[in-house]
């Protein structure tokens, strides 16, 4: 991504808000009379805050300026964390030790951050069973759960059968 700020004779504003290079406060000035302190300390003049009354400049070196930014960017790039939405789907029928590393799988996700939506797949004729029944399916699956979880969607129907939504719960259980 490029930063664009404007520097120098590209400003428009006939007065800014002036900061030195150093952090101090020139106030309010004329742009003359900045790109002449710009131009006595060799140094740019560099608008910040274009939308602001008046408009706030910097005296700084446009590169290490330009620099900084990205170093900042940068920086906020990776300190963001996208939380995904991961499935795991299981049947009526499936097997303990089956449920055992799809719970495995379950917890690592909640570890990284994710949610987790699970799928009880229902086919053909057992979409219509008991509701208390197919919710103990699913608990079956969440007390394998290694990883302290809380419920973002209660159980509900779905077009394939029955889902939750379930994600990282930060406070520890209570035993």
């Amino acid at each position: 991504m490029k930063i664009y700020n404007r520097i120098n004779r590209q400003i428009r504003a006939g007065e800014l808000r002036v900061i030195g290079e150093e952090g101090e406060n020139f106030g309010v000035i004329s742009l003359e009379e900045a790109l002449r302190l710009a131009k006595e300390k060799n140094l740019d003049l560099i608008e910040i805050s274009s939308n602001s009354i008046p408009p706030v400049a910097k005296i700084a070196d446009y590169g290490r300026f330009q620099y900084a930014e990205k170093k900042k960017l940068k920086e906020a790039k990776t300190k963001s964390h996208v939380v995904e939405v991961k499935s795991l789907q299981v049947k009526i029928g499936t097997d303990d030790h089956d449920l055992l590393l799809k719970a495995e799988k379950a917890s690592e996700w909640l570890k990284d951050g994710h949610r987790v939506k699970l799928n009880l797949f229902l086919p053909g004729r057992s979409k219509y069973m008991n509701k208390t029944f197919l919710k103990e399916r699913i608990e079956r699956m969440l007390k394998l759960l290694t990883e302290n979880y809380k419920i973002a969607e209660e159980a509900k129907a779905s077009l394939k059968g029955m889902t939750m939504v379930i994600e990282k719960d930060n406070k520890p259980k209570i035993s």
